[in-house]
């Protein structure tokens, strides 16, 4: 053959590169690039018992978080001669279940997909099929699952405790859906934990709706918060499209922030940190823990157990669109 070696050290070199020398695997590689020639991967999985797929479900492909991770974890097994198998449900958990019937069907080895809260047939087929799996961008120290996330309701509970510190007593938020949304609840969750532990001087009112997305429900929802007879003085938003909406409705109102009301974000995409004033946001190193999970499933696949899961922490970036309130 090109390379001068036989079939037997060409299937070495592409399965298991580590046996054969650097002199010989640089030969067959570079009569491989000579000849355009791409391995049959579905004769290789007949022959080998092994996909080498791993599937990922993404609630949504347009959202900078999601893609990160799937960033993360593709590279990480890449590294290792694992492709990934990427499906969206657009937040419906039917459909979710739908794409993993078909991700098992095309024989992935191990699942990761974005939340705890799945369709029950979901767990069930991942258990009937012995399956590894991880839970993204989710935690709770309590979960069944293997979770490699973060805690929401502590990030929430701990932004709303600094802005109570300092002195906002009327707070609005304004949430994505909560439906089938561990993490919206979540940091719900948080928001309340914060609200009752300052006693009845603090109040809190919510915007939130089953169909309310995206920047434009921001504009929305903040307007609709300021038209009220109270105004709040500070203003959470579960993630940063919806805090751009409320930040361009508040300069369309001329309501100046952070002098008439503070507002804050999540998710640190990178447009916020440009805006006049900078947007106070919670970081996640969303590729970090795409990384986590395509190492810690390599691992279950090497017969190194369950994914324990892991916590990442979320980093409050405090920028100009937060002060204390005008007196």
């Amino acid at each position: 053959m090109a390379a001068g070696v036989s079939t037997a050290t060409v299937s070495r070199v592409i399965n298991l590169p580590e046996r054969v020398s650097p002199e010989v695997r640089a030969r067959v590689q570079s009569a491989i690039e000579a000849l355009g020639w791409i391995p049959n991967e579905t004769g290789r999985a007949l022959a080998s018992s092994r996909s080498r797929l791993l599937g990922l479900l993404l609630p949504t492909m347009d959202n900078e978080v999601f893609a990160h991770q799937a960033e993360g974890l593709q590279r990480v097994l890449r590294a290792r001669g694992m492709n990934l198998l990427i499906g969206c449900s657009n937040y419906d958990l039917g459909v979710a279940y739908e794409e993993a019937q078909i991700m098992v069907g095309r024989g992935i080895e191990a699942l990761a997909f974005v939340g705890e809260t799945q369709d029950a047939r979901l767990y069930e087929l991942l258990r009937a099929r012995a399956l590894p799996y991880a839970v993204l961008y989710s935690w709770r120290a309590q979960a069944p699952h293997p979770c490699i996330g973060v805690d929401h309701r502590a990030a929430f509970c701990t932004l709303t405790q600094r802005l109570i510190a300092l002195g906002h007593r009327r707070l609005g938020v304004v949430l994505q859906p909560l439906a089938h949304n561990d993490r919206v609840a979540a940091r719900l969750d948080g928001i309340r934990d914060a609200v009752a532990a300052a006693g009845s001087a603090c109040t809190c009112v919510f915007e939130h709706q089953e169909s309310g997305i995206g920047i434009d429900f921001g504009e929305q929802a903040f307007n609709r918060l300021m038209a009220r007879p109270e105004r709040p003085t500070a203003v959470l938003c579960g993630n940063d499209e919806l805090a751009l909406g409320a930040f361009f409705a508040a300069q369309k109102a001329g309501i100046r922030v952070p002098h008439e009301v503070s507002l804050t974000g999540f998710d640190d995409l990178r447009v916020v940190s440009r805006l006049t004033p900078a947007l106070t946001s919670g970081r996640v190193d969303n590729r970090r823990l795409g990384e986590l999970a395509g190492l810690q499933l390599l691992d279950a696949l090497d017969g190194k157990g369950t994914p324990p899961g892991a916590a990442l922490p979320v980093e409050w970036q405090w920028r100009g669109s937060v002060a204390p309130p005008a007196s």
